[in-house]
């Protein structure tokens, strides 16, 4: 029998095997969309070589739209509006996203907002910038304020530690802008606006300088992220042995954080490892089981997966699905959709006897690829985030134990 090839001509790995139909019979049902990345633009004035986006295996950028038009704008807000009515949603997120989303400008990006705030009169529109904070003035920040648009900002620690890898094309380093953007943002008049920031961790970076270094501006929230690797692809300095070295570096930065008198700043990774160990919930994409609840809508208006799936291969991200056409709800009966909803049963065979399973939930899905066999893998980070879990578990344990009478 022939085997059938995707649209760009590759066998079909997991998830696209998946039987969503059998899924349903079993009494499994999708997730509505909680959460719509919106690409309002598809370019960016850095060249972060790191960057998912622009240096890795998919390249479908250079062939979307710069700016999301106002047609796909309005579009794009009618089947938000349409996917909260059906799903009686009383809250959605949207982020407007890029690329660097301030290159839109201050005039569309009001008129991104201020669209979506009317298509959803009886909906609590929580809306959000992430920037690399390079652009940010009083012209943005005024914008903010008045639309009440929280702002999260990509930083990567101290000058030299964020200049590694985040700089403009001509290889000038950004830190000293992205500084000045963050004190603009945390001036009092606007710091009310300000989400926080994201962190990729650098092995080279010394963990405690670089935590160090972020809470300097008094953020409200410090997420840590792994650069994106897969079992194709690996991360940098992360050997084909028994070691942990992005645990070991997030042990470091944890035993600083949590062993302060009082709490600096929430780091999200943590504070997720800590509810789930303590049998709670936590909804994102680092750890955990619960079901994957976001949506990207691409500048030409083509609904695609989450945007990190750009690091694993050609196309991985993209479906077939557009804005002008089809309904959110469509996008939830999609297989490589539906995989990110189903909890364990999406974890490899491996995965299903680790002890930590539910906490670690089998780390990040992109990280989790390999070619041939698709997503159904542990983690490339699958030694770290053991040491990291089980440390935190410990620690944990001993204070909850030093409570006992």
């Amino acid at each position: 029998m022939a085997i059938e090839l995707d649209q760009v001509g590759r066998r079909p790995e997991w998830p696209d095997t998946l039987d969503v139909r059998a899924l349903l019979e079993s009494g499994w049902r999708p997730t509505p969309f909680r959460e719509f990345i919106i690409k309002v633009h598809s370019r960016c004035n850095l060249a972060c070589d790191y960057c998912y986006m622009y240096e890795m295996a998919d390249q479908g950028w250079r062939r979307q739209p710069r700016r999301m038009s106002r047609p796909v704008i309005d579009q794009v807000a009618r089947r938000v509006a349409e996917h909260a009515e059906a799903n009686l949603l009383r809250r959605v997120d949207v982020v407007l996203h890029g690329g660097e989303p301030l290159l839109a400008g201050v005039d569309h990006l009001r008129y991104a907002a201020t669209t979506f705030r009317a298509a959803l009169p009886d909906v609590e529109v929580g809306l959000h910038v992430q920037t690399n904070g390079v652009l940010i003035d009083s012209y943005y920040l005024e914008l903010f304020d008045e639309l009440d648009i929280t702002i999260g900002v990509s930083l990567d620690g101290d000058e030299e530690g964020n200049d590694r890898h985040r700089r403009r094309a001509d290889g000038r380093g950004s830190y000293r802008e992205v500084r000045a953007g963050i004190e603009a943002l945390t001036a009092p008049a606007y710091r009310r606006l300000f989400g926080g920031i994201l962190s990729t961790v650098d092995l080279r970076n010394d963990p405690v300088a670089t935590y160090e270094s972020l809470l300097a501006f008094d953020p409200p929230s410090v997420d840590f992220l792994l650069p994106h690797g897969n079992w194709d692809a690996p991360p940098p300095g992360r050997p084909d042995d028994g070691s942990a070295p992005y645990g070991d570096w997030l042990i470091r930065v944890f035993d600083r954080w949590y062993g302060a008198e009082v709490q600096e700043t929430r780091v999200r990774l943590f504070s997720a490892i800590i509810r789930l160990l303590l049998g709670r919930r936590f909804i994102g994409e680092s750890v955990g089981l619960a079901p994957v609840s976001l949506v990207v809508v691409e500048t030409n208006g083509r609904m695609e997966q989450v945007d990190a799936l750009k690091s694993t291969f050609e196309g991985a991200a993209g479906t077939p699905l557009h804005v002008a056409r089809d309904p959110f709800d469509r996008a939830l009966m999609l297989p490589p959709i539906v995989a990110r909803q189903i909890g364990e049963r999406a974890l490899s065979p491996l995965c299903r006897k680790c002890r930590i399973r539910r906490v670690c939930g089998g780390g990040h899905y992109v990280h989790r690829y390999r070619s041939g066999e698709g997503f159904l893998n542990p983690s490339v980070y699958c030694n770290d985030l053991y040491r990291l879990i089980t440390h935190i578990h410990e620690v944990v344990a001993a204070d909850v134990k030093g409570l006992s009478p």
